[in-house]
């Protein structure tokens, strides 16, 4: 399934990538069950992925960081945990790299770069970012969370639920209203673990993702430094939308990686399990779905490999980035269910890989904008 002619890395990425598998086999695989039924990923996956440089490449040396501004090195770990099917652990550090660290690398003055930036970048600091709240969803400006200024301060009231690393998170970046403008009304604040008024809520019980901490956080009259006001107040929409369709692109990497992966355990399996005297991945109709599958995650492979190289230079779109989410997650999906039914009675035991697939598979439809969510930016984009 790997070797669809790639061209967007080279030598150094895949010196990289090998560095990345190692890391996986070494400090997630014996560990991931664990974490599963734990709820949440140990603080030490964290730490030991910033010693093996796996964290916010972008980083400046000033601040311990590699300043490779290449976001290939970020699409391969990605990839690899997608691939690999460590899916709680591979969005928690996708969380870091893809979606908290460009905000703490672009929109930060030297002081909070000299705050934030070497902890995120070593692991000793994890972050999260609060956008959805529970009347909202994916409408950004329907936000109620409110930060009303007090001299060098934000009083930050207001509720948001369904955030990733939400137990974990030391700092979190939180989408809050500081005026009723529909778009210039939101500003982005850093909200840090020990603040008076912030509490997090119960880590919620999810149908996947189990090792993955996904929370309902609380912000009451919690005081909010002006220092720790990401750019200008009133820009917050508009930074939110700059980042998401890097946002949409690494979980459109990490879905047809994660479709690999599911499809060549799954061809293992019908190569090995036989009835009626034959391998089942012999009967026709079982060989027919399978050369489907393969060719739709090929060519969904080679479109999300054009957004890549499109992202390293600079020049991917928020439709590109939309229609890459929709697809290659609706495919996620799809790919994750019909191996589940190769596997017949024994793809439901949750000791079979594919079972988990399966319901990990579910929310990338979901988060980071529906896939309706998506239709709707590419239709608009059609004028329409």
């Amino acid at each position: 399934m790997r070797d669809v002619g790639r061209t967007i890395y080279d030598e150094q990425h895949e010196l990289f990538r090998e560095t990345v598998q190692a890391f996986i086999k070494r400090e997630v695989a014996p560990h991931d069950e664990k974490w599963e039924q734990r709820g949440l990923v140990d603080r030490s996956l964290f730490r030991n992925a910033g010693e093996a440089g796996l964290l916010l490449f972008a980083t400046p040396e000033a601040y311990g960081g590699s300043e490779m501004n290449d976001w290939r090195f970020s699409a391969i770990v990605d990839e690899e945990f997608g691939r690999a099917g460590y899916s709680s652990a591979g969005l928690s550090l996708a969380l870091q790299n893809d979606v908290v660290g460009p905000y703490l690398l672009d929109l930060t003055s030297d002081e909070q770069k000299k705050r934030w930036l070497p902890g995120m970048t070593s692991g000793e600091l994890i972050g999260a970012i609060a956008m959805t709240e529970p009347g909202t969803g994916s409408d950004l400006t329907g936000i109620a969370t409110r930060a009303i200024r007090d001299g060098d301060d934000y009083v930050l009231n207001g509720s948001k639920t369904f955030i990733s690393n939400g137990q974990n998170a030391d700092v979190v970046v939180v989408a809050a209203r500081t005026s009723d403008d529909k778009h210039r009304g939101l500003t982005l604040f850093v909200v840090e673990r020990d603040m008076p008024g912030f509490k997090r809520g119960r880590n919620l019980d999810k149908l996947g993702l189990h090792g993955q901490d996904t929370s309902e956080l609380h912000f009451t009259d919690v005081r909010v430094p002006v220092a720790n006001r990401l750019g200008e107040e009133g820009q917050g929409f508009f930074q939110l939308m700059r980042n998401l369709p890097q946002e949409r692109l690494s979980l459109a990497v990490t879905a047809v990686s994660a479709a690999e992966g599911v499809l060549a355990r799954t061809m293992e399996y019908v190569t090995e399990r036989r009835a009626f005297g034959q391998p089942i991945g012999t009967f026709q109709h079982n060989r027919f779905l399978l050369a489907e599958l393969h060719t739709e995650v090929h060519i969904a492979r080679v479109f999300v490999d054009h957004c890549v190289d499109l992202h390293a230079r600079g020049e991917l779109t928020a439709v590109q980035a939309a229609k890459a989410k929709y697809w290659c997650t609706e495919l996620q999906v799809r790919v994750a269910d019909r191996c589940l039914q190769l596997h017949g009675g024994y793809g439901y035991m949750r000791e079979y890989p594919v079972s988990r697939a399966y319901a990990d598979a579910r929310i990338q439809t979901i988060y980071g904008g529906t896939t309706e969510i998506m239709k709707e930016i590419i239709g608009r984009d059609l004028g329409l």
